[in-house]
């Protein structure tokens, strides 16, 4: 009989892109891959360490596992298995532990596990080389839904003060532009109708004199069935030649960005590293919204960093508002062992204070989402459907805007709609379908005049 495996995966797109990519090679190696939850011979809890919450979790994931598999072994992967190993040493039934640098060859170490007997955890712990990648995907011909991550990039050379990450990833390295793109070409073949490029700092990407526009071009041709979305970018690596693309109605790129901010002051910016400015971040957004004004805008803030007073949040605020960002992700400060944050001689901000803050912050970005829907509302966008709730086929617009409209016994699922926006609704905007499409549409939303009395910029 098969052995089976089941994987639970905590923490960011580019872990989730991972783990897609492991249950590949899992298949095409004789295990039968089960949904988590289901009974396991082996659970894989593919780790998380970007704060001590995430630490928890993983730890959390794997008793859940064993508790419900007695008898079972365990793989932890990933960040907190690079960084912390001897925690999870001490948890038994964890059988094998492998850091980022050997996680990608999770099969071959399973099956020499089987000739080991039981005791201390096999361990790999690999410095991740600094050199062009390529990954081991499978081309196995199994159907893939609506939208798959793309990982091509790894690591970071940014260092700010509050991250761990590139002590559990390493230095920035690209993936094999070719060897993305044939993946790509792969994904849309099975039924992937839009591609999420993923990476640590995306923005980063070079293999040879190839950038990031180059191999969106690339993939452009290799893939065409798919439309393309870049995932969380750095704002001083936003090219010209990116908001470009996404302007141009002939291109797969859709009119979206994720742009980490983490602070509207200009002193805390400086103390966590960051190598940008507010102003740039401010200047940055505008500028895209004037070439794209129906593009979806969003940011990651960060609350109660060591030494933020009321006034940085106040800035913090005050930038926000004038911003066109459309929703933003708050998290927290987390300390983390061995980053600058961490040996900074200054008072951490009291834990009401954090929380009061992230309240306020989770606050505006209600407001924004809301908004964003009003400004939304008669245009005409294209919808990749993924799940039907509540009587409705919920997708997201090609600039993230979610969108549902009443199910009428059509089956919806993976398939592009064009449709027209009409009102927000508590979850998502309501429109009405006006044609089932075979593929993306990009000069619909492109075409879209935004109403008289909708601004984009509020100051």
């Amino acid at each position: 009989m098969k052995k089976r495996v089941s994987i639970h995966t905590l923490g960011c797109r580019l872990n989730h892109a991972e783990s897609a990519l492991l249950a590949d090679q899992l298949r095409e190696a004789g295990y039968e891959v089960v949904p988590w939850g289901e009974s396991a011979d082996i659970g894989v809890v593919h780790t998380c360490t970007v704060t001590r919450e995430a630490d928890a979790k993983s730890r959390q994931m794997i008793r859940k596992f064993l508790r419900k598999n007695s008898g079972s072994a365990v793989a932890a992967l990933g960040c907190y298995a690079q960084r912390s190993a001897d925690a999870l040493r001490r948890i038994e039934g964890v059988r094998l532990i492998l850091g980022n640098a050997d996680k990608m060859d999770l099969a071959r170490h399973l099956s020499n596990l089987e000739n080991v007997a039981g005791g201390e955890p096999v361990t790999f712990q690999s410095t991740p080389k600094r050199e062009v990648f390529r990954l081991p995907w499978t081309d196995s011909g199994d159907p893939v839904d609506r939208r798959a991550d793309l990982k091509v990039q790894d690591g970071c050379d940014a260092m700010c003060a509050f991250c761990v990450i590139p002590f559990a990833r390493g230095r920035s390295r690209s993936r094999s532009a070719g060897d993305a793109a044939a993946e790509a070409a792969s994904l849309a073949r099975r039924g992937a109708r839009e591609l999420v490029l993923t990476g640590v700092n995306l923005g980063e990407y070079h293999d040879g004199e190839m950038d990031l526009a180059g191999l969106l071009d690339l993939l452009a041709r290799r893939a065409p069935e798919a439309r393309l979305r870049i995932s969380s970018i750095e704002p001083t690596t936003v090219t010209r030649a990116l908001i470009e693309r996404m302007a141009d109605p002939n291109h797969p790129l859709v009119p979206f960005l994720h742009i980490p901010l983490q602070s509207g002051s200009d002193r805390v910016l400086a103390a966590m590293k960051r190598g940008h400015s507010a102003a740039l971040f401010l200047e940055l957004l505008r500028a895209a919204s004037e070439k794209l004004p129906l593009a979806g805008f969003g940011t990651d803030i960060m609350a109660g960093f060591p030494g933020e007073t009321d006034e940085d949040f106040e800035e913090t605020l005050a930038l926000l508002e004038a911003s066109p960002v459309d929703y933003a992700h708050v998290f927290p400060y987390s300390e983390r062992n061995g980053t600058a944050a961490s040996r900074m001689a200054v008072e951490p901000v009291p834990p009401e204070t954090v929380a009061r803050r992230v309240d306020i912050l989770l606050d505006f970005s209600r407001k924004r989402r809301r908004r964003f829907m009003e400004r939304m509302a008669g245009a005409e966008c294209c919808v990749l459907f993924e799940t039907l709730e509540s009587g409705h086929w919920v997708g997201y617009a090609e600039n993230y805007l979610r969108v549902a409209v009443p199910d009428t016994g059509q089956n919806l699922r993976n398939r592009f709609g064009r449709v027209r926006v009409q009102r927000p609704g508590s979850e998502w905007a309501l429109g009405m379908l006006l044609e089932v499409t075979e593929t993306w549409n990009k000069p619909i939303l492109s075409a879209y005049t935004v109403p008289e009395g909708i601004t984009r910029n509020n100051a």
